[in-house]
C-alpha cells in the first residue's frame, strides 16, 4: 500500500489508493477448437469513474491448448475504495494473431466491483453467456495489495535426473513457480520455457519482480513444480518442491532440492524422489522506472512524422483528411492530443517535423523525408502550436503524392539515437498516416535495425482505411521479424488507430485523451527495456530539475 499522505492542516489530502494486482485461472471451459482445445486469452475491462460504457484495460496473454488454464500476465489496477469500480471480464478463444476480438471465439464473461473482489481475496464465478443452457466453464481471480517494492530477483533453476514421461523418448519438462495466498491456495507468478527431450534441463535465466513473487514478505512460501508438456494441453505432473526467496538468498549456492511428486511417495515404498531441482545463481537487483532516470536527466527527444500522401484526398475539397477549412483537421486532433502530453518530457519543447509522400517545390521532386518548415538548418518547431502551424503553412506548397513509404523516416531518426546509446537521450518517432505502408519490407528492416536503439516509434493510423498490415508491426504477440529472418531485439512499435476513440457517444475531449493514453502507454516500458538491456542505471537526481511530469507507470 501506499504510505499515508502528510498531514497538512489547511490543505486537501490526497486519495488514498492502493495498487492491486489481478491473477486469473480458468476451469473447464469448453472445447471449441476441431481438433484441439481452445487457446484462451482474458480481456480486462474496467468502466471509467463518471461513464457509463465499458473501456478495454488489458489482456492476458494466449494460454495454448487449455480447458484449465493459469495465465501468468497479471493485471494492475489502481484501487479507490471511494469508488465503485467495475469490473468484466471477457473470455476468448484465440483463434488467430489478430488483434481484432471479433475474430477469435468469445467464450463468456464475468461481471464483479473491485471492492467485492479486494474484500474477499480470490473469487470463483461462472463464466455467463447469452445462451445461459451452455456450460461455459469457471472464471477464477485473485487480488492482492502489492507492497512498494523496487527489487527484481534474478535466477536459473536447472534440473536432474527427472523422471521420463514419454513413452518413445524421456520428457519435455517446463516449470513453474507459484506464491502462496492468504486462504492456502496457490497462484503462478512464472513459467519457464519448454526444454525438449531431456530429463537435465537448463531452462533460461528469469528475472521476476519481489513484489509480484511474493509481495516483499521473502519469507512467504513458493512452489516450484515441474511438468511434461504434451501438445494436446495435458500436461504430466513430474513432481514439485517448495522453498522461500529467502533460503535461496541465504545460501549456499548452486542450492539443490528434491523434486517429489506427492503421489508416487504416497503409493511407493522405496520412491525416494523424481529428480532434483537445482538453483545455480540468484540475486536482487534494483528496478528503476522511467521516472528515475527523467529525474537523472536523461532528455527525451520526439520527431513527428506527416502523412503528405495524395490519398489524403485533395486538400481543397471537405473529403480530403488535410482539409484546413472546417475546423482542426484529424492530423491536428491527434498532434494535439499526444503531442501535448509528449511536451511534458521534452526539455526544450522543441520537435522536429518532417514529411513523406509529397512533391515538392520548385520543380516537384517527390520526397519521403523533408522539412515541413522547410528549413533544414533549423527544423525544429516550438511546441504543439509551432508544428500545427507548421504543417498549415506546408500544404499549399505541397502537392500530394505517394507512395507512403517509412523506412526514410525510421531511417533518419535512427541516425541520431545511433549517436547517443549512453542513456543520456532516448528518442520517439510519431508517424500520422492514413494508408496502408508501401515499403513493408524495408519498413520492417528499419525497424529490426532501430530495435536495439534507445527509440520508440508510435504510429496513429488517421482516417478508416484498411490498417491491419501495421498490427504485425506491433511486436505484442510475438517479436518482429523482418523479411531478412532477423528478429527485432525489443517491441519499439505502438499502432492505435484514431477511428476508434472518435465515437458520436464520447465526447471529442475525453476521446482524444484516450488516444494519448493508448499511444503512449508502451513507451514507458519500451524506455526501461532498452536501459535494462544495456545495464545503463539512472544518474543521480538533479535537484535542478523545476518540474517532472506524472510517472506514467503510477497513472
Amino acid at each position: 500500500m501506499e504510505t499515508a499522505p502528510i498531514f497538512q492542516p489547511g490543505s486537501v489530502a490526497s486519495v488514498p489508493t492502493s495498487q492491486v494486482e489481478l491473477t486469473f485461472s480458468a476451469r473447464d471451459l469448453p472445447d471449441l477448437d476441431y481438433l484441439s482445445k481452445s487457446d484462451p486469452m482474458v480481456v480486462v475491462y474496467i468502466q471509467p469513474f463518471g461513464l457509463n460504457q465499458w473501456q478495454e484495460f488489458c489482456r492476458t496473454e494466449k494460454v495454448v491448448n487449455s480447458r484449465n488454464p493459469d495465465f501468468t500476465k497479471k493485471v494492475l489496477m489502481m484501487y479507490r475504495f471511494e469508488e465503485q469500480q467495475k469490473l468484466k471480464f471477457e473470455v476468448y478463444d484465440v483463434d488467430s494473431a489478430s488483434s481484432d476480438l471479433s475474430k477469435h471465439d468469445f467464450l463468456g464473461w464475468v461481471e464483479i466491483t473491485l471492492g467485492t473482489l479486494v474484500s474477499q481475496h480470490i473469487i470463483r464465478k461462472k463464466i455467463e453467456f447469452h445462451n445461459p443452457n451452455l456450460e461455459r466453464g469457471t472464471l477464477i481471480v485473485s487480488a492482492e495489495e502489492l507492497s512498494s517494492n523496487k527489487e527484481e530477483v534474478e535466477f536459473q533453476l536447472v534440473a536432474h535426473g527427472l523422471d521420463k514421461k514419454d513413452f518413445f523418448g524421456k520428457s519435455d519438462p517446463f516449470v513453474t513457480i507459484s506464491k502462496s495466498t492468504e486462504n492456502g491456495e496457490y497462484v503462478v507468478v512464472h513459467k519457464s520455457e519448454v526444454i525438449k527431450t531431456t530429463l537435465n534441463p537448463v531452462w533460461k535465466t528469469a528475472v521476476i519482480p519481489v513484489r509480484n513473487l511474493n509481495n516483499g514478505d521473502y519469507e512467504r512460501t513458493l512452489k516450484l513444480q515441474c511438468w511434461d508438456w504434451n501438445r494436446n494441453g495435458s500436461h504430466s505432473f513430474i513432481g514439485e518442491a517448495f522453498f522461500s526467496l529467502q533460503k535461496l538468498l541465504n545460501g549456499p549456492l548452486p542450492m539443490s532440492i528434491p523434486c517429489v511428486n506427492p503421489g508416487y511417495q504416497k503409493k511407493k515404498k522405496n520412491y525416494k524422489d523424481s529428480g532434483r531441482f537445482e538453483f545455480v545463481q540468484c540475486k536482487i537487483n534494483p528496478i528503476y522506472t522511467f521516472l528515475d532516470y527523467l529525474q537523472g536527466g536523461t532528455e527525451i527527444n520526439c520527431t513527428v512524422a506527416i502523412d503528405f500522401t495524395a490519398s489524403n484526398g485533395d486538400p481543397n475539397t471537405p473529403a480530403s483528411l488535410h482539409y484546413l477549412h472546417g475546423g482542426p483537421t484529424l492530423y491536428e486532433q491527434a498532434l494535439s492530443a499526444v503531442g501535448e502530453i509528449i511536451e511534458d518530457y521534452d526539455s526544450d519543447k522543441q520537435f522536429p517535423v518532417i514529411g513523406f509522400g509529397a512533391r515538392l517545390p520548385p520543380i516537384g521532386r517527390v520526397s519521403h523525408e523533408f522539412h515541413v518548415n522547410f528549413n533544414p538548418t533549423n527544423p525544429y518547431c516550438y511546441r504543439v502550436p509551432g508544428i500545427i502551424a507548421a504543417y498549415r503553412a506546408c500544404l499549399p506548397l505541397v502537392q500530394l503524392y505517394g507512395p507512403t513509404n517509412f523506412a526514410p523516416c525510421i531511417r533518419h531518426v535512427t541516425k541520431f539515437a545511433q549517436q547517443y546509446q549512453d542513456g543520456s537521450h532516448y528518442f520517439v518517432l510519431l508517424i500520422l498516416t492514413d494508408g496502408i505502408i508501401t515499403d513493408m519490407y524495408d519498413t520492417k528492416e528499419a525497424i529490426v535495425d532501430a530495435s536495439s536503439l534507445p527509440l520508440s516509434i508510435i504510429i496513429v493510423g488517421i482516417g478508416c482505411a484498411d490498417f491491419s498490415a501495421m498490427e504485425g508491426l506491433d511486436s505484442d504477440n510475438a517479436m518482429l521479424t523482418a523479411p531478412s529472418g532477423r528478429k527485432a531485439q525489443r517491441d519499439i512499435v505502438q499502432f492505435v488507430p484514431f477511428s476508434q476513440f472518435l465515437s458520436a457517444n464520447v465526447n471529442p475531449l475525453v476521446g482524444r485523451l484516450h488516444l494519448a493514453r493508448e499511444v503512449l502507454r508502451e513507451v514507458p516500458d519500451q524506455f526501461t527495456s532498452y536501459m535494462k538491456t544495456r545495464n545503463i542505471s539512472p544518474n543521480p537526481p538533479r535537484y535542478d530539475l523545476t518540474r517532472l511530469p506524472p510517472d506514467p507507470n503510477l497513472s
